[in-house]
């Protein structure tokens, strides 16, 4: 059997192009601008989320739990049971997951806002890329004739020429889910 060929990773580039660099800044810049125009609840419900989505806080409570019910099955000597029926424990513990739980959601809704306008930028991007290469192969095509080549007559071609109309894509998406859940 062959040894297999190995598989060398191609250069890294010497350094990246002034575009790059440029795209790299700009998005720096406006996560900058988004921190800088959050609320102070905002900014708030964030940090709470940072903590308690931490190891730190998992600890914390780790101890404090354990300490409550080590104490309230009262195998701590000397130490009086203050809650021996964990009433207080269970609704302590309700209170922070309804507070916690509201924090994250506040977090996952600027988070699912930011998603929004981040997905919106590759949809235009995706359509000004889609025309753009549309005219490049009309360009293409018509120097190729120009040359007597024959690059016309290929449907591949004529189908690339033809610019995306985003409406009629996301209506035959939605068209296709419906039939597809109407089954």
């Amino acid at each position: 059997m062959p040894s297999p060929t190995p598989i060398v990773p191609p250069p890294k580039p010497d350094s990246l192009s002034t575009s790059l660099r440029r795209n790299i800044q700009a998005l720096e810049n406006r996560r900058r601008k988004e921190a800088a125009v959050a609320t102070r609840e905002e900014r708030i419900a964030e940090a709470i989320t940072r903590f308690t989505g931490s190891m730190i806080f998992v600890y914390i409570h780790l101890a404090l739990y354990g300490a409550w019910i080590l104490v309230n099955l009262g195998l701590i000597p000397g130490v009086p049971k203050f809650d021996p029926s964990f009433v207080v424990l269970a609704m302590e513990a309700s209170v922070e997951a309804i507070f916690l739980s509201t924090f994250v959601l506040i977090s996952q809704n600027r988070m699912a806002a930011a998603a929004d306008k981040r997905a919106d930028l590759d949809l235009q991007i995706s359509l000004l890329t889609e025309h753009e290469l549309t005219k490049l192969s009309e360009l293409v095509v018509a120097i190729a004739e120009r040359l007597d080549i024959r690059a016309g007559a290929n449907p591949e071609l004529r189908e690339v020429q033809q610019d995306v109309a985003p409406e009629a894509v996301l209506d035959e998406i939605e068209a296709r889910q419906q039939r597809t859940e109407g089954r």
